[in-house]
């Protein structure tokens, strides 16, 4: 999570007259308790008159993460919050419904010579860190000697990096170039040797929805065992496409069917359709993760195996899990997927009528439109000042540079969820020509932005 630091502005929150009339209170403090507990109207009604200048969920079109559910959904979570999916003891339905998930998973993903083994985690970046870990404990214990490295592409999630630096792996990320968002096939079998623990494939990149061409690197990856007897293993960060491709792209070889692919991660969260903090992690068999890592817990009561980075956590995004899967089955999964897609198609296709822009991916792999300035100079405007435009209709989109060797090329990315429909796609479109015509005849010097939105959402 994001890190915060003292607050320095006034510390005193002046309240609403209907809420002060209920507490004798005109001020409470800020960044300290009250001194005294206040009903709970009153409490509640502070809180949603703080949140008064969050964005609509609706309209953010910045974010991967799911926005929106059923009532029914809604009611699940409220009802399963109290319950601390690691107390398998206490909760033994919630426990055999998460075992049930990561079963459904390992079929949707085509493990099927039934030895997997797997675990919910409170979202991808804590799934990438135990795969890594695992990598990294199998090299060492495999004989591995010299400083660990990790092979993968400049346009990776944060998660990847950061876990190379928490663990003190060497990060060996190959560049992308002119006209090749994606990893290169070639450059990461010549970046890997004796010390890499492991190369990581994305599944649907946070900059612009691209797939890695998984299937290509993993024959790459076997030429290197035949070549030079470095046998690495190949993990897919399926963050955002494990719940996508399969619906979508059924001839796209990228999960378990390619036996150099050792474990899959992926957010249940995003196009899983269940709300922030839910994530899953699958190896395709035991022996990719060693028996070292893996802790048993008694502490709860019985004995039972845990690998984890943290330890209690509400059972709410697995039942959540549960219910989508049942909820959709896969013709549901199908056409949702297959809607985001038409939206995004439709996205594409009206951005690329617009004259100052140029399409950079198209919703071709993940349901996601990137597109520039083709000429900032020349119209005027970036897409920086663009993005802070369109705040003023409501639009959260996030403006920023591709990662390093592609720089230069500044991007506004709209990821098409649902709830994203054709009609609020067609409001944005107007919005987009509407702003980038005003920023365009603007008479003055275009002040800089006030800030930059980061691409790792």
């Amino acid at each position: 999570m994001s890190l915060q630091r003292v607050i320095t502005d006034d510390q005193d929150l002046q309240i609403a007259p209907v809420f002060a009339q209920r507490i004798d209170e005109d001020v409470i403090p800020k960044g300290r308790l009250p001194e005294d507990p206040m009903p709970a109207g009153v409490a509640a009604g502070i809180v949603q008159s703080r949140l008064l200048l969050d964005g609509r969920a609706a309209l953010n079109l910045a974010t991967f993460c799911t926005t929106a559910a059923e009532p029914e959904l809604e009611r699940i979570y409220a009802e399963t919050a109290p319950i601390n999916i690691m107390n398998r003891e206490e909760y033994p339905a919630s426990s055999r419904i998460e075992q049930e998930c990561v079963n459904a998973l390992a079929h949707l993903w085509h493990e099927d010579d039934g030895r997997f083994i797997g675990c919910s985690t409170s979202g991808s970046s804590e799934a990438a860190m135990l795969a890594g870990l695992a990598m990294l404990r199998r090299w060492r214990e495999s004989g591995g000697t010299g400083r660990p490295n990790m092979v993968f592409g400049t346009h990776v999630h944060v998660c990847w990096p950061k876990f190379c630096n928490y663990w003190d792996v060497e990060a060996r990320m190959v560049p992308l170039a002119e006209g090749r968002t994606i990893l290169d096939p070639a450059l990461t079998a010549a970046a890997v040797d004796e010390n890499t623990i492991g190369v990581v494939a994305v599944l649907g990149s946070t900059q612009d929805g691209r797939y890695d061409p998984v299937a290509e690197i993993a024959a790459a990856l076997d030429g290197v065992a035949a070549d030079r007897g470095v046998d690495v293993p190949l993990h897919v960060d399926a963050a955002s496409g494990g719940f996508v491709a399969p619906f979508l792209d059924a001839d796209f070889a990228w999960d378990f069917t390619l036996p150099r692919v050792v474990s899959i991660n992926a957010s249940g969260h995003k196009f899983g359709l269940v709300y922030p903090g839910a994530g899953w992690c699958l190896w395709r068999d035991p022996e990719h993760l060693p028996e070292s890592l893996i802790f048993d817990c008694n502490v709860l009561g019985g004995h039972h195996p845990t690998f984890t980075l943290n330890f209690s956590r509400p059972a709410s995004g697995v039942i959540a899990q549960y219910y989508q899967f049942l909820r959709n089955g896969i013709a549901g999964y199908q056409l949702i997927a297959q809607r985001c897609q038409e939206v995004a198609r439709y996205v594409a296709k009206g951005v690329a009528a617009i004259g100052p822009f140029e399409v950079i991916s198209d919703g071709e792999d993940l349901p996601v439109v990137a597109l520039r300035v083709r000429d900032p100079e020349r119209e005027g405007f970036t897409v920086y000042h663009l993005s802070e435009a369109l705040k003023g209709d409501g639009w959260h989109v996030p403006a920023y540079s591709l990662p390093p060797d592609l720089e230069h090329v500044d991007v506004i990315r709209v990821v098409c969820r649902q709830g994203f429909t054709l009609d609020l796609a067609a409001r944005f479109l107007e919005s987009l020509v509407k702003h980038a015509e005003r920023l365009a005849g603007h008479p003055f010097p275009l002040p800089e932005p006030a800030a930059v939105l980061s691409f790792a959402d």
